[in-house]
C-alpha cells in the first residue's frame, strides 16, 4: 500500500479539481493545470493498485446500492408478490421461507430450473413455492400462460396444475396453446372449462399484475427469484438457491 507522503501529491490535486468545482478549476493557468495533470497521471502509472481498489470499492458500492433497491421494491409489492390470490402456491402453504419463480414456458432456462425447484421442494419441507406466469419471449409464450392461468382456477389445491406445469415445461417443442391444453387433458384437467376460463379478465388480469411486479423489481428476464428479501435473476442453479434460502431463513448461507 502506498504510504501517505506519496499518497498526498495525488490527492491533493484531485481534491483540487474536485472539491473546488469546474468554475473554480477553470481558475488555473494552462501551466498549473498541465502540472497537476502531470502528478496524477505519474501517480497512477507508478501505483496502478490505486486502480483496483477504486474500482473494488466501486462494485462493492453499487452492489450495496443494487440491494438495497431491491429490498425498496419487495417491501412496496410485498403482498402482491407472496400473497396475491393470483399466484400457484406449492410445497409448505405457511412454510417460513417463501420461494417465488417467475417464468415463461418456452425457457430453455426455465426447464432446467423446474428440477431444481422439485428438489428444493422435497428437501425442504418448510418451503413455500410460488409459482407466476411471466410469458416474455413469444406469443406462444403468452397463450401457454394463458392456458396455466386458466389450469389455476380450476385447481386451487396446485396439484394437478403442478402436473400440468412439468407436463407442458419438461415436453418437446415450442409451448402454445395446442401443447398447454394437451397438457391439462393429460393431467385430468377440464378442457371444456379451460376454453371458457382463457377469455375471462382473471386471466388478463393475473398476467398484467405479474409483468407490474417484473417491472417493479427490473426483472428482464427467466427464471428470476424472490427469495426473502433477495432478487435472483437467471437459472443460478440449485446450490446457490439453497443458500439463498438459508440467507432468507437465518441469515446465512447454511442454517
Amino acid at each position: 500500500m502506498p504510504s501517505l507522503r506519496l499518497l498526498a501529491p495525488a490527492l491533493f490535486a484531485l481534491a483540487m479539481f474536485g472539491a473546488m468545482g469546474p468554475a473554480s478549476a477553470e481558475s488555473f493557468s494552462d501551466a498549473q493545470r498541465t502540472d497537476i495533470e502531470a502528478i496524477i497521471k505519474n501517480y497512477l502509472v507508478s501505483h496502478p493498485e490505486v486502480l483496483e481498489e477504486a474500482m473494488t470499492e466501486l462494485t462493492k458500492r453499487q452492489a450495496a446500492a443494487e440491494t438495497e433497491k431491491h429490498e425498496a421494491s419487495i417491501a412496496q409489492n410485498s403482498d402482491a408478490i407472496f400473497n396475491s390470490p393470483r399466484q400457484v402456491v406449492l410445497g409448505n402453504k405457511d412454510g417460513d421461507v417463501t420461494f417465488v419463480e417467475f417464468f415463461d414456458y418456452n425457457c430453455g432456462y426455465c426447464k432446467r430450473a423446474m428440477t431444481d425447484m422439485l428438489d428444493l421442494m422435497k428437501s425442504d419441507p418448510k418451503l413455500k413455492v410460488v409459482l407466476k406466469e411471466f410469458p416474455v419471449l413469444s406469443q406462444g409464450s403468452v397463450e401457454a400462460a394463458q392456458v396455466a392461468v386458466a389450469v389455476r382456477m380450476q385447481d386451487p389445491s396446485g396439484k394437478k396444475y403442478l402436473d400440468f406445469h412439468q407436463k407442458l415445461l419438461g415436453g418437446r417443442g415450442p409451448a402454445d396453446k395446442a401443447h398447454a391444453m394437451q397438457a391439462a387433458k393429460d393431467a385430468g384437467l377440464d378442457t371444456a372449462k379451460i376454453e371458457k376460463d382463457i377469455a375471462s379478465s382473471e386471466v388478463r388480469t393475473t398476467i398484467e399484475e405479474n409483468f407490474k411486479l417484473a417491472e417493479a423489481m427490473g426483472m428482464n428476464g427467466t427464471p428470476s427469484y424472490v427469495i426473502g428479501k433477495q432478487i435472483v435473476v437467471g437459472a443460478v442453479g440449485l446450490d446457490s438457491l439453497k443458500e439463498k434460502i438459508g440467507v432468507a431463513r437465518c441469515g446465512k448461507a447454511t442454517c
